[in-house]
């Protein structure tokens, strides 16, 4: 194996501080507005989502 050392890249790269700010954001929800995409903010499209892949899977049989 070669013994040469390798630079730090990404997130060891930064500054510690950076590393921090950015580290703290880990664990915080991303709220309701920001994620259209969960079926818990609309019913009605989870709902729809169930039906057609309900009827995907009865059509495999």
């Amino acid at each position: 194996m070669d013994s040469q050392g390798k630079s730090n890249r990404g997130f060891a790269a930064m500054d510690p501080d950076k590393q921090r700010q950015i580290a703290s954001k880990g664990g915080q929800s991303q709220g309701r507005e920001n994620n259209p995409g969960n079926f818990a903010n609309n019913p009605q499209r989870a709902a729809a989502a169930g039906r057609k892949g309900g009827q995907a899977s009865g059509r495999r049989a």
